[in-house]
């Protein structure tokens, strides 16, 4: 199998788990991202999550508040270089997120990295997504985290 074929398929799973975790259950991901400290991401809500235990935090705060979700990646590119891989596309996202009906295309960049023989995500991100921040800014307002 070549390694770009490796990445589709962890890509597969990570969106496989990023649908559970838009059904409520951000368990799945555990398995899929790297659990180091130098791991980020960049969610469409803005802001930026160092280190695993962040990470992980941001991704069980919208399961908490994500029901009926739905995301797909389309126009993936794969890239490699030895032990580092990336991929680019569009996710196209649908949810309920805090009561709200949401839907978005955002652009996405995960970056991946073999450990111990395995591929891992150490890197998430998304563009920013004005929808999504507008539906959210009356809980920041109120003096609520989201996420």
């Amino acid at each position: 199998m070549s390694t770009a074929q490796e990445i589709r398929e962890v890509s597969t799973q990570f969106y496989a788990a990023l649908n559970r975790m838009l059904n409520g259950d951000a368990r799945a991901l555990s398995d899929i991202w790297s659990h180091r400290s130098f791991v980020t991401a960049m969610h469409p809500l803005g802001g930026r999550q160092l280190g695993w235990v962040e990470v992980r935090k941001t991704w069980e705060q919208i399961a908490e508040k994500s029901s009926g979700g739905k995301v797909e990646l389309q126009d993936q590119l794969i890239r490699v270089a030895e032990d580092l891989a990336y991929e680019v596309g569009v996710e196209h996202v649908e949810a309920q997120l805090g009561g709200q009906k949401v839907a978005a295309k955002i652009r996405v960049t995960n970056i991946y990295q073999r450990e111990a023989g395995a591929w891992k995500i150490t890197h998430h991100h998304t563009d920013m997504s004005p929808a999504l921040i507008l539906k959210f800014s009356r809980h920041r307002q109120g003096g609520h985290e989201t996420i």
